[in-house]
């Protein structure tokens, strides 16, 4: 465990600091990061050759802009050719304690290594978030996220939770329902984490599986992450209700660390909570300016890491796309607050309008409990566009007359397209039809090509 939390509201005192302080500490780390990245990664030295870049004139925060961003594909091809770690490792082999993989969101999973002082970084940035999240030293905690494939919210979660002196009961997802609700009903933790939507589909078996409701079964605080929706209202509530308990989401990404961004007691977005190991610049996905993050703002996260040995990023482009929610908050953390709203390549133009496949999960949820909450969008199309209405799947309640789900198809289809100016085509299909969630992450749209 690294120690006591700093207090009852904050694991570190750097989460209060004034935007001043947080930009001193960020210049002097970025000048450090970026020496060893010239010093040590072949990847970035022929980087900054390419792109022409002085590193001795990186000297604040505000020089990053002018440098290039890191891009996905370019890590996979440096992997590819220089495996195990790629090109853009900056350590010795012999440094290497610990390789992570991506969940896989698109493509193949990202390696990422990982020296002993980088744990100890993924850990702390982990914390400041799970603690935002409301867990606490002496915490019991039921692990839903998956634990193969060296997923980021497997052993990372666990090394977490354990340096934050939180016992952890690592079951995982893989286990399935049955498994997980007889460990929390026989052990009764009181945190619980994983997906926001596998974590409803435990709380909806629970009667069945163990003769209680979920809110009988001891959670007092959830930890939500790995996909967008976690922060929707109605996915929140049917959470809460379901369990009785808090429900708070994280943010992360591995290729930068597991979670750094952490929403906290007032619910309303993300804070950043950590300038002294990371710098998070908001950036228009189309141009690639940065936007400046005031309440309301949207636009794609890029990463800079500070302090990291072994693979350590600059600019990355995380296609993340959220909303800034605010810019200062009731429990005194500065950082600013985000909720995020979909992934840019995750992103569809229907007839020139972009649309998120979470901001038509939210309708579809608003209309419960006439649906389930579940649907997919059937995508049709080659690419993130089209011209043609967008088809959609939607499951309807049982017990519902004919005359009643044709009425709910036109009003889903009526409340989609006067919210975002949409077209649709609604498929109605019964309850239990559309698969659940049953590991990472759900998987909203789905390719139907011909």
């Amino acid at each position: 465990m690294a120690g006591a939390p700093f207090s009852e509201k904050y694991w570190n005192s750097i989460e209060t600091i004034s935007a001043a302080e947080a930009r001193a500490v960020q210049d002097e780390r970025v000048r450090e990061q970026i020496a060893h990245l010239a010093a040590n990664s072949a990847f970035y030295r022929e980087k900054f050759s390419q792109h022409h870049v002085d590193v001795t004139k990186v000297r604040t925060v505000e020089d990053l802009a002018g440098l290039p961003f890191t891009e996905k594909q370019e890590l996979r091809d440096s992997l590819a050719s220089f495996p195990p770690l790629g090109a853009h490792v900056a350590v010795d082999d012999s440094d290497i304690v610990q390789i992570q993989a991506s969940s896989g969101t698109t493509g193949s999973p990202s390696y990422v290594g990982l020296t002993a002082s980088d744990v100890v970084t993924w850990c702390e940035l982990g914390a400041r978030a799970l603690y935002a999240n409301g867990f606490r030293p002496g915490d019991r905690l039921l692990h839903a996220f998956g634990m193969s494939k060296g997923f980021v919210g497997g052993l990372p979660i666990v090394q977490i939770l354990q340096y934050m002196g939180i016992v952890d009961i690592p079951i995982g997802a893989e286990a399935g329902a049955e498994r997980l609700l007889r460990v929390q009903a026989d052990q009764r933790p009181n945190a619980l984490i994983g997906t926001p939507y596998f974590l409803t589909h435990l709380a909806e078996q629970a009667p069945k599986i163990v003769g209680r409701a979920a809110r009988e079964l001891g959670v007092r605080a959830i930890s939500v992450g790995g996909e967008p929706g976690g922060g929707l209202p109605a996915v929140r509530e049917n959470l809460e209700t379901l369990w009785g308990a808090t429900a708070r989401e994280m943010l992360g990404g591995t290729d930068i660390a597991c979670t750094y961004w952490g929403e906290c007691e007032a619910g309303d977005g993300m804070h950043f909570l950590s300038p002294d190991l990371m710098v998070a610049e908001l950036i228009d996905p189309e141009t690639g300016e940065q936007v400046a993050p005031v309440e309301g703002a949207q636009g794609e996260l890029v990463y800079t890491a500070l302090r990291r040995q072994a693979s350590p990023l600059l600019r990355f482009r995380t296609r993340d796309h959220v909303v800034v929610t605010g810019t200062d908050c009731s429990c005194g953390r500065t950082g600013y607050k985000v909720r995020c709203i979909g992934r840019t390549d995750d992103m569809l133009i229907v007839r020139g309008i972009n649309v998120f496949p979470s901001a038509i999960k939210q309708l579809v949820l608003e209309m419960m409990p006439a649906t389930t909450g579940e649907m997919r969008i059937q995508a049709d199309f080659e690419g993130h566009s089209t011209q043609r209405p967008l088809p959609l799947v939607v499951e309807h309640a049982s017990g519902l007359s004919q005359d009643q789900q044709q009425d709910l198809r036109a009003a889903l289809e009526q409340r989609i397209r006067s919210a975002l100016n949409v077209k649709t085509v609604v498929e109605l299909v019964p309850d239990g039809t559309l698969k659940r969630p049953d590991h990472v992450k759900v998987a909203l749209i789905e390719r139907v090509l011909s």
